[in-house]
């Protein structure tokens, strides 16, 4: 009867089977807070504060813009950020806890100071100092986007640490999950304290947030890493260099092969962020609710590249061939977007915004399983690979989202002009060339990914002891 019970609940529970003897669900659950904290500054980050800066505070959109993609500069640090966890020294053994508890730190400053530096910015405080309120409201993003970057890489190592091979997937699956649980339950609760837009009311709904992501990334860390502590003499030996550590991670060409594929098709699948929902409504005729369920088709979509991901990672599947096979779902989804406009069809578009979101969920996370499970080089760790794979990944999104919205304008301008000819003369145009661009970079994508899949086995696991598959498989 016991076992019995045991098997009901794997497979009732959804990520039981992520736990494992070395990371318990009860600490694994705790650990994936930090990824609720990182999704809360996310969304305050590229959405809330981008609204009231535009709205309420009347701040110029280039302006905005600017402020947004501060944090992007952050990202190619990553990789230098989880090598120095890789290679910290303590008395007591930490390596992972310091990098949580400072990013932690860095994102509560930067959100503590961002409601006042956005006052200043906009206009309601007055002041004689030029510039003040520009250079205010740098310097909170900056602190906001290194706490956030320094906090989810320290995090996915840890829990790229503590996880076994065989539940590193669903690992990755859940911390996935949590991301999107922190983004969008934090987006509905702060759009609705901020109905009733004040400036003391965006001084305490920003505030309160610094204080619960803090507040969450203490609960998360609490006894979470293993420590063995450190001699003086151990203490004194010198650092490996990151030079040298890098060298060693790129050793053999399959890192490095690794990150322009994550750099490429995360372009790839980036360009139309900004795009998709004025593409509904400006070319298909689609009301604002209408395309507001494109983020829940969108979302809806991920969950399922996750849950098919953690399945067939589970299995023994290669994570190149489930790379490969998100993007070339991401070809159909572009393609279904695309001849949605001349055909018409809400349908097409919908089923496409769908299948863009399982394709890069797919993607995304059998790239980064990938980067959790390459094997330690020479001074290279684990903190390094998967810094490296944060920097990459973010770094292309704030560029593709930017690119995309300036080819959009570009070519959309030069079509209704004329100088393109009667044929293209539609708004459609300029949507199109952004949604063909994203085709041929995943082509590309899946050129670059061709000799990474050489090398991998059969897409059927071997493996034939596993467990069918379970409501545990799928993240909601």
């Amino acid at each position: 009867m016991s076992a019995r019970l045991k098997s009901l609940s794997l497979k009732a529970m959804p990520f039981a089977d992520a736990a494992s003897a070395e990371l318990p669900m009860g600490q694994l659950l705790r650990l994936s807070l930090f990824q609720v904290s990182v999704g809360m500054a996310s969304v305050l980050l590229l959405g809330t504060l981008n609204r009231v800066m535009i709205v309420e505070l009347s701040v110029p959109a280039m302006i905005v813009a600017l402020m947004i993609a501060l944090p992007v500069l952050i990202a190619p640090f990553r990789a230098l950020l989880g090598f120095r966890s890789d290679t910290h020294k303590s008395a007591i053994g930490w390596k992972r806890i310091p990098y949580l508890w400072f990013g932690s730190l860095w994102q509560f400053g930067g959100l503590a100071v961002m409601p006042f530096a956005l006052l200043v910015l906009g206009g309601d405080v007055v002041h004689d100092i030029p510039f003040a309120g520009e250079v205010l409201a740098a310097l909170a993003f900056l602190m906001t986007g290194l706490g956030l970057h320094m906090t989810q890489t320290a995090g996915l190592a840890l829990a790229s640490d503590r996880a076994t091979d065989e539940t590193r997937p669903r690992v990755v699956a859940l911390l996935y999950v949590m991301f999107l649980v922190g983004m969008g339950v934090s987006a509905v609760i702060m759009g609705i304290l901020l109905t009733d837009f004040t400036p003391l009311k965006l001084i305490r709904v920003v505030q309160g947030a610094a204080v619960v992501g803090i507040g969450l990334t203490l609960i998360a860390l609490w006894k979470q890493e293993h420590v063995r502590p450190m001699s003086r003499k151990e203490r004194a030996e010198p650092r490996p260099a990151f030079a040298e550590a890098w060298r060693d991670f790129m050793a053999g060409g399959r890192a490095g092969r690794l990150l322009v594929c994550v750099f490429v098709g995360t372009m790839a699948f980036n360009m139309q962020d900004v795009l998709l929902e004025p593409y509904g409504g400006e070319i298909l005729g689609l009301s604002v609710s209408a395309t507001t369920l494109l983020t829940a088709l969108w979302a809806a979509g991920a969950l399922l590249g996750f849950a098919l991901a953690g399945r067939q990672l589970s299995k023994g599947s290669n994570p190149y061939r489930l790379a490969g096979a998100g993007i070339v779902a991401g070809i159909w989804a572009f393609s279904l977007v695309i001849f949605a406009a001349p055909m018409h069809s809400n349908l097409l578009f919908y089923a496409g915004a769908g299948i863009i979101g399982f394709g890069g969920g797919l993607f995304a996370v059998a790239t980064l399983t990938a980067a959790m499970a390459m094997p330690a080089t020479g001074t290279a760790g684990r903190g390094l690979a998967l810094g490296a794979w944060g920097a990459a990944q973010a770094t292309a999104a704030g560029l593709s989202i930017a690119l995309g919205g300036g080819l959009r304008d570009w070519v959309g301008h030069a079509a209704t002009s004329g100088r393109l000819g009667d044929a293209l003369n539609s708004p459609a145009t300029g949507y199109s060339f952004v949604y063909h661009s994203e085709i041929g970079l995943l082509f590309i994508t899946l050129v670059i990914l061709g000799p990474l899949v050489r090398q991998s086995g059969s897409f059927t696991s071997t493996k034939t002891s596993q467990r069918p598959m379970g409501l545990a498989d799928f993240p909601t």
